[in-house]
Parts: structure tokens; sequence; C-alpha cells
């Protein structure tokens, strides 16, 4: 399995698949070694958290949770559309990721 993502974090995606299909939201946080990410607001779980000092408050805690990185697309933000990921050599050698659709540039 590659470790390469076509994510980053700060990146607006949408889900293609599973039962948060449809829903954009920012990317927290990208997991490369296991190909998952966690997105703000999306595939919310619960978590039972005990409390650790005297006085924290315990109870059950709404929290993102990972989905794999392969259920979402990158939408441009020119274009508002869910696109693919292409490369663009610039002048001075760096890469330089573009949408697919408009060429604007992520």
């Amino acid at each position: 399995m590659s470790n390469k993502l076509h994510v980053k974090t700060g990146d607006t995606v949408v889900v293609l698949s599973g039962t948060e299909k449809g829903k954009k939201g920012k990317i927290l946080a990208v997991s490369p070694k296991e190909g998952k990410v966690i997105i703000e607001k999306v595939n919310l779980v619960s978590k039972h958290v005990k409390p650790r000092k005297m006085g924290d408050q315990g109870g059950i805690v709404e929290a993102e949770g990972a989905m794999y990185a392969c259920k979402v697309q990158v939408v441009c933000p020119r274009c508002k559309k869910p696109t693919r990921v292409a490369h663009r050599i610039l002048e001075d050698g760096t890469k330089e990721r573009i949408c697919k659709k408009c060429g604007e540039a992520l």
C-alpha cells in the first residue's frame, strides 16, 4: 500500500461514499500510514470520556472519527466542484497542485 495521499491538511473535501455521502468539510488531520483522514464535523462518533483529575467532567463526547482517504475528493476553491488533483511544474522546478477541471492552483 502506498503511503502517499492526494489530500493535505487544510483541504476542503467532499465525501463520495458511505453514510456521510455528500458532506463537505475541512481536513483536520492526515494519517498516510493508515491511509485515513479526519474531517471537520463529518463522521461524528460518541466517545466515552472518564474524568482524569478531581473536578473534571466525564461523560459522552462527540468527536470526529477517521475515514479512508479514498472516500473523499478535493473541492476546487474556484469552480466549487469535486475534482482530481493534477500537478504543474513551475519555471523554478517546484511542483504545484492544480484542479483538473479549471486549472486553478489548489
